[in-house]
């Protein structure tokens, strides 16, 4: 999977770049297609940010429909998003999956198979401007490096992209987990400059908070499924809807908090190393400080014998300073944690709720 995935952090801008030589998935009348690849709305500009996301319900069908068929535990699925902006709204009409493949289909070619799928979607006039890329998601374990990377370069070759979050276990449990995010400002200047130094993060006041932005989404149905979704629930029988007020804790909040110690002990780790580093830097400061002392002392003494003063050192090569630890790791373990607080934060107000009513309710009866 992390191969994968690796691959296809640059099939953005191969993708950019091959629709500019070969014309191959230029724009239809109703958009046009930037040099990198960019879908523009089909009456402005398409430098403006992105502030909704509207998804077409078949794309949601197509995503759960896609994780239920090739999704197994831990396994994750991605796929290509395609749509076009209109003013600050980003539309999302259709997708397709990245076929699943081992590392022994080494003659596969991901950006080909993504081209030659645009080029027949754009043959029958459907939506084929890439957009940004959806995965699925195992407890919210979403926050990592290979995420990080693959979105900045969606982002930076193709402005308007977001990749969709699915979450098929608790979707799993009565309730739609999709969710649309994009690199901050600040954190695409710090990947751009490729520069993830402490100093630089500290530069650029970039904390776990201010990593990743949140898109709001909203699903479009035509009226025609808005009037079937409507019978459908009026014919569901009622006895499905009791199994909400369960009382009964499932492993998901047992889970999470599993997860949630396992990246609390991966931090506590990225403290220690950090707490080696200023040892080291404050060991290494008296050295150079004691060096500094003695150098002095003897050319005061050289002095008194009338001898010249011995010749100025380069301290910086003498005392090469330590490594500082990765800033950038420990803030997507962050970002990870406070995501699985959220998770549950929101599953203990659920439960708590629920016994709150239950109380009432037995009281009430007593």
């Amino acid at each position: 999977t992390h191969s994968a995935h690796a691959q296809r952090i640059t099939s953005a801008k191969e993708m950019a770049s091959r629709k500019e030589g070969t014309g191959s998935a230029a724009a239809s009348s109703s958009s046009t297609t930037g040099p990198a690849g960019k879908g523009k709305s089909k009456g402005g500009s398409g430098d403006s940010a992105v502030k909704q996301v509207q998804i077409d319900g078949l794309v949601v069908l197509k995503i759960i429909k896609h994780y239920q068929e090739e999704g197994q535990g831990t396994e994750v699925v991605q796929g290509v998003l395609l749509g076009l902006v209109v003013e600050d709204r980003l539309e999302i009409t259709n997708c397709f999956p990245f076929p699943q493949h081992t590392e022994d289909d080494a003659d596969f070619d991901e950006v080909q198979y993504q081209m030659e799928m645009m080029r027949s979607l754009r043959h029958v006039n459907i939506d084929h401007l890439h957009v940004g890329w959806y995965q699925s998601t195992y407890y919210g374990s979403f926050v990592t490096r290979a995420l990080l990377d693959s979105q900045f370069s969606y982002q930076h070759a193709i402005e308007e992209s977001v990749v969709l979050i699915y979450d098929p276990i608790k979707t799993a449990q009565g309730s739609l987990s999709l969710k649309a995010y994009r690199l901050t400002p600040k954190l695409m200047e710090v990947c751009k400059e490729k520069d993830f130094s402490p100093e630089a993060l500290k530069k650029g006041n970039i904390t776990f908070e201010h990593m990743f932005e949140e898109v709001p989404i909203v699903i479009k149905n035509s009226h025609l499924i808005n009037v079937l979704m409507w019978e459908l629930e009026k014919k569901s029988a009622v006895a499905d809807k009791h199994e909400l007020l369960s009382l009964a804790s499932s492993n998901h909040l047992g889970k999470n908090l599993q997860l949630l110690m396992d990246r609390v002990d991966e931090m506590s780790q990225d403290i220690v190393k950090y707490n080696t580093y200023m040892r080291n830097t404050s060991k290494q400061q008296q050295q150079k400080h004691q060096y500094q002392q003695r150098r002095q002392q003897e050319n005061m003494q050289r002095q008194s014998r009338g001898e010249p003063p011995l010749p100025e050192e380069d301290l910086s090569k003498l005392f090469k300073p330590p490594q500082p630890p990765a800033r950038m790791d420990s803030l997507l373990i962050a970002g990870q944690i406070n995501t699985y607080c959220q998770n549950i934060k929101e599953f203990t107000a659920q439960n708590l709720g629920k016994l709150f009513m239950a109380q009432a309710l037995q009281e009430y009866n007593n």
